[in-house]
């Protein structure tokens, strides 16, 4: 079995002609900056959660078997160079751009801080280092996509964020928002990558509240650790002085609250125990 690369999270090998082998790490990565520290379990977690969503989904993905308790086997396809993220609330990164003028939102989006949104939206990215968020004319104009296939991610991302929500929601969680990688396997769009808390935000519904910060059972926890300890600024002026920021080391009592609830968030939506 041949090592490819490493990504920030997962590590991937050639296992023959048709499948590649995902080891999942417990390396954590906020704000495109890679950390030093690893959160304990989190691989495991993001395995096993990659499993359950590719078996619980009615859509065609690229997976094949879980091979361990950090790794799974996928089919071999060609990617395509769009991130689909679908926002079913008012939050992250929505809410800057949306200040802006640079997304636009239904009319009648109740604008305070996590609201829900009248109807998911589909705002995708390109795949890249730092993503940049895109709408159906630039995928279209930077010719990411075509125009059928730009339709099909939108309504079939929707659909699948609205699956994965139902099963969040009899959990006692809400899905915030979802990201999904798609790509072409023997001429069909298919589902790839994985999905688990690195592609979206989950937080308690007993705790959710309009207005406020939520309680995040995702990586958000440690997004929000680094917000309010002037972090992200630090790392947003960095950039633009043309230097690679340098993370922070992550506090102790962070990586065991990311741990835990990484651990709860999959007992509670599978059922399963870790």
């Amino acid at each position: 079995m041949k090592f490819l690369t490493s990504g920030k999270v997962k590590d991937l090998y050639d296992v023959d002609e048709n499948t590649l082998l995902f080891k999942f790490s417990d390396r954590v990565s906020a704000y495109d900056v890679k950390f030093k520290e690893d959160i304990p379990k989190k691989g495991e977690v993001l395995c096993k959660f990659a499993e359950f969503w590719f078996d619980e989904l009615s859509v065609p993905n690229h997976f094949v078997k879980r091979q361990s308790d950090t790794e799974i086997i996928v089919k071999k396809m060609k990617m395509l160079p769009i991130e689909c993220v679908v926002r079913g609330y008012f939050y992250g990164s929505l809410v800057s751009r949306w200040k802006k003028g640079e997304v636009k939102v239904s009319e009648g989006t109740d604008a305070r801080l996590a609201a829900k949104l009248p109807e998911p939206l589909f705002d995708p990215t390109t795949k890249s280092e730092h993503d940049i968020p895109i709408n159906k004319e630039k995928a279209l104009q930077m010719k990411l996509v075509t125009e059928e296939q730009y339709s099909w991610l939108e309504r079939t991302s929707i659909g699948i964020y609205k699956q994965m929500s139902a099963v969040a929601d009899k959990a006692g969680f809400i899905l915030a928002d979802l990201k999904l990688e798609f790509g072409i396997l023997d001429g069909k769009i298919t589902l790839g990558d994985s999905i688990g808390p690195d592609e979206y935000r989950l937080w308690p519904k007993d705790a959710y509240e309009i207005g406020k910060t939520q309680e995040a059972y995702d990586k958000q926890i440690l997004r929000d650790w680094l917000t309010e300890n002037g972090y992200q600024k630090q790392f947003d002026d960095a950039r633009d002085a043309g230097k690679e920021p340098v993370p922070p080391s992550i506090p102790p009592e962070i990586i065991q609250k990311m741990t835990k609830r990484y651990v709860t968030a999959f007992e509670n939506l599978t059922g399963h125990s870790l």
